[in-house]
């Protein structure tokens, strides 16, 4: 498989990474190790999860997900050098989301411990945190990238005036700048990022890793209709994709997924894949099939005047 370089982190990856914020919720332990295991057999080299997931479960407290994550490294110590772990600090974990140093520091050290690992290869600000300076929250990153207990540092959801002043921040401090932008992106979800926070991304080199990249299962063309939203616990938040762009988006991917004799969510994936400024999308999967299906997008290659139906389809 062909790896992509993720920005100035001296890190590589495959082009998709596999989203943890699943295990512990919707996929045990047990299935967890078998998706986990089939998608570094089938090339792929990069995990994506937080501390915070999945907290939103009744009776969890977040760090399910990282959880899980280290008992399969741990149980499967080969892997280690094979994969590299992404994980996100700042999120609300029952005291308010916040980057300041002291958080920061003390989220590492139990993230670190639920992973097993001795150091995070990317370790990201989850969400921006507007009462916290800069220069505060790259200071902590700092001392975690000296100690050794971080390879590279990025951030998540946060916009091209929120990214501009954390990078000015680290220039007029002499600290590490972020390396890579997590931003919400897909065929339908394109207003946060196309614009001017990808010309920044490209200015400066980001590597970009995109969640949501199937609009929470809607372009896997499984929701159609009312009659359909019942088919999953997120069926519910499909209504909002339900209209006529959302279904025109659908019928296009059908007429690309039908000259591939691939599936909807494979296109999806692969025209992520195809955007100017992105490195891989992140997706989850709870399924074997699902799995086999990265493996597809990962491998297709649509053609300029397939591309230009889906960016016309897509266009807001």
């Amino acid at each position: 498989m062909q790896y992509r370089a993720l920005g100035s982190t001296g890190l590589a990856i495959a082009p998709l990474v596999l989203g943890g914020n699943v295990f512990g919720w919707t996929v045990d332990e047990r299935r967890s190790f078998e998706l986990l295991d089939a998608f570094v057999d089938a090339g792929f080299n990069a995990i994506d999860t937080a501390d915070v997931y999945s907290r939103w479960v009744q009776g969890h407290a977040g760090g399910e997900s990282e959880t899980i994550i280290g008992n399969w490294l741990r149980a499967r110590p080969a892997r280690r050098d094979k994969v590299l772990v992404f994980t996100k600090v700042g999120a609300d974990m029952g005291d308010g989301r916040t980057l300041a140093k002291g958080w920061i520091e003390r989220a590492a050290e139990a993230s670190l411990r639920r992973l097993g690992v001795e150091r995070i290869d990317l370790y990201q600000s989850h969400w921006p945190d507007d009462r916290t300076p800069h220069e505060e929250t790259l200071a902590a990153f700092e001392r975690l990238l000296r100690a050794g207990k971080v390879r590279a540092i990025g951030c998540s959801n946060f916009d091209a005036r929120q990214l501009g002043a954390a990078l000015g921040a680290a220039r007029a401090h002499g600290l590490p700048p972020y390396r890579t932008l997590q931003p919400e992106y897909n065929l339908h979800d394109r207003a946060a990022f196309d614009g001017p926070l990808r010309e920044l991304a490209l200015k400066e080199g980001l590597g970009v890793i995109t969640y949501y990249s199937l609009a929470a299962g809607f372009l896997t063309g499984k929701y159609r209709s009312e009659a359909d939203l019942g088919k999953s616990v997120r069926g519910g938040g499909m209504r909002k994709y339900l209209t006529p762009r959302g279904l025109r988006i659908l019928h296009t991917l059908d007429a690309v997924a039908g000259a591939h004799a691939a599936q909807p969510a494979e296109v999806a994936l692969a025209w992520v894949m195809a955007r100017p400024g992105v490195t891989a999308p992140i997706a989850s999967a709870t399924s074997l099939e699902q799995l086999r299906s990265f493996r597809a997008a990962a491998e297709m290659t649509l053609s300029a005047a397939q591309i230009e139906a889906l960016d016309a389809a897509s266009a807001p």
